[in-house]
């Protein structure tokens, strides 16, 4: 019998429970997947929490690598055997095997483990849309990252960099500023210690900066906006200190004619055309070196209640990943 982590209602990390599920065959459209390897991602907490309410009861997971074990009528391009990778919805992601949408899944090239796959599919397309679809970075643009030893912020600080920007990154801790200066990150602001909207400041000679990336929320999102200059875009796309004030439209104006955006991945992959292209920006970048991935946690599929605790008061720094 296959085991999964399920919930039955919302709540702490101990609401997850180690259950036997029954995945059944895969009907049209469906491929069947065997994981490999499972992401943990800090939207799983929101989902565990209710922060984002879903249907109960749950099985939690948004990003996995596995093996292909059979595939439902209809379904192209996938066999038995194959690897694959994923990053969407329907949840399910923390299990032994699933189903899942076919068209869903890309397969991972050689070159790429299923490790690295199941670590960098949300984080990693997460940062290729941001830097090159929301904002699109261009050379010579100085950008901040906050959260930048985390796993989109590593990932985006070294993107960023090899885009030919300059990084401003936050980070809580010493450690943390190491870390993320090793992966493109040009300037480490330790927020714990410093006012990063006056060392923006300082850093841009007043000019502030044309982008902000903040997957923070509550706690950065004001200063956020402090440090764009005129006309630049405000990324909020995150809420790991829970979730930002309302903003009005005024403060927009008043601050700079400033852009406000609230995007997430599923509106960026939503066709099948656009999954496979971000899919293939992120698998060439890793490739060439430009990006490399930092796994620097992983835990048991079964301990998933432990890692979900580790992520909350950020221990973990890179990508964290689950082994079934």
């Amino acid at each position: 019998m296959t085991k999964a982590i399920r919930i039955h209602a919302n709540g702490p990390p101990s609401a997850m429970k180690w259950e036997e599920v029954e995945p059944g065959k895969p009907g049209k459209g469906e491929a069947r997947i065997r994981h490999t390897a499972v992401g943990l991602n800090f939207i799983d907490t929101y989902h565990r929490s209710g922060l984002y309410k879903l249907p109960m009861p749950l099985v939690l997971g948004m990003e996995g690598a596995g093996v292909v074990e059979a595939v439902g009528r209809g379904v192209t391009g996938l066999k038995p055997g194959d690897r694959v990778a994923y990053a969407t919805t329907p949840l399910g992601s923390y299990s032994e095997a699933r189903l899942i949408p076919a068209d869903r899944l890309v397969k991972v090239p050689s070159g790429i483990s299923d490790e690295q796959a199941a670590s960098m599919m949300l984080k990693g397309m997460t940062a290729c849309y941001l830097l090159r679809r929301t904002y699109r970075v261009q050379k010579g643009d100085t950008v901040l990252i906050h959260a930048a030893a985390g796993g989109v912020g590593l990932i985006a600080c070294q993107w960023a960099k090899h885009l030919g920007a300059t990084v401003i990154g936050t980070v809580g801790g010493p450690a943390k500023a190491k870390l993320a200066k090793a992966h493109g990150c040009d300037h480490a602001i330790d927020y714990s210690k410093e006012d990063f909207v006056a060392r923006v400041k300082k850093i841009t000679r007043g000019k502030g900066v044309p982008v902000v990336y903040d997957s923070v929320g509550k706690t950065t999102l004001d200063g956020s906006l402090d440090c764009l200059s005129p006309r630049g875009t405000m990324v909020s796309f995150g809420n790991a200190s829970g979730p930002p004030a309302p903003v009005s439209p005024l403060t927009l104006g008043a601050k700079g004619s400033l852009f406000l955006t609230r995007p997430s991945l599923p509106s960026y992959i939503a066709t099948r055309k656009e999954l496979e292209a971000i899919a293939k920006e992120l698998f060439a970048v890793v490739k060439s070196g430009a990006v490399k991935l930092e796994i620097n946690q992983r835990y048991a599929l079964k301990d998933a209640a432990k890692a979900h605790r580790d992520l909350e008061a950020r221990k973990t720094t890179g990508s964290t990943i689950l082994i079934p």
